[in-house]
């Protein structure tokens, strides 16, 4: 199918006015980050990143929810995969209706249960850790990643799986040292997106920690950002740092965090 000029112009203006839309928020925040805190004072201030970071201790709060969304993703992969794989390949009683009862959990809102959720973790004794951050997302989590990984072990080619089978390797061999090694865009896709949701996760961690010293990135930033004597430029500096990872991860796997979207909308 030919294209006219005509189209090709209005989807490049299009993309164009999108893009605009999409940048200027991020553009602005930054543009105000590097300006100076005096009115007025012209020039471009690097130095308001240091400052943000050394008055918010942002280096506790960073190390935070790297801890916290380096367990949640290496948990939630782990997991996703085993319960993708068992209900993408195996069969046995009652495997889509407990597919589809783990998906309720993506219906859900984590402020319905978020405060039941603290009752129940104030009683383990479970509160102000980063157990009570970890555990929750974990299966938050778990629900769509099982989803996402099913639908690339159910489209992957049973050829590959029955040649692994008549080489002698048992489910277990099959899974980790054939299927998941192909599935690497997918996988990547599941990192990005939980680390991301992770990363950005405020509610959860504003009700279950009370500690400073185990407070996250976004958190850290609420506190932050209602001292009465944090400025502008500064308290955008400190927006900028706390995106900074998720901005970071994404442009280091993006080719196969796309190739994985890709693969994901044709094959389901």
């Amino acid at each position: 199918m030919t294209v006219s000029r005509f189209e090709r112009v209005g989807t490049y203006l299009v993309l164009g006015v999108f893009t605009i839309f999409a940048l200027y928020p991020m553009l602005s925040i930054l543009f105000t980050a590097l300006r100076s805190e005096v009115v007025g004072q012209g020039g471009i201030h690097w130095e308001n990143f240091a400052k943000a970071f050394d008055e918010a201790r942002f280096g506790s709060y960073l190390f935070s929810s790297l801890l916290v969304s380096v367990s949640v993703v290496a948990l939630t992969v782990v997991l996703s995969i085993l319960a993708a794989y068992a209900f993408g390949t195996m069969h046995f009683r009652g495997r889509d209706a407990l597919f589809y009862l783990m998906l309720l959990g993506l219906t859900v809102p984590s402020e319905a249960v978020v405060v039941p959720l603290y009752y129940d973790l104030r009683d383990l004794g479970l509160t102000d850790t980063y157990v009570s951050l970890i555990l929750p997302q974990v299966a938050q989590s778990v629900a769509f990643g099982a989803f996402w990984m099913r639908t690339y072990f159910r489209s992957t080619s049973r050829g590959i799986v029955e040649a692994a089978r008549l080489d002698g390797a048992g489910h277990w061999q099959t899974l980790w040292r054939v299927l998941v090694p192909m599935g690497r865009p997918a996988l990547v896709t599941l990192i990005v997106l939980v680390f991301m949701w992770t990363w950005n996760e405020f509610l959860l961690a504003r009700v279950m920690i009370t500690s400073e010293a185990l407070r996250t990135a976004p958190l850290g930033l609420q506190f932050f950002s209602g001292r009465s004597d944090t400025s502008v430029p500064l308290l955008a500096a400190a927006s900028v740092l706390v995106a900074l990872p998720v901005v970071v991860l994404y442009l280091f796997l993006q080719r196969h965090f796309i190739r994985g979207m890709v693969d994901g909308a044709v094959k389901g």
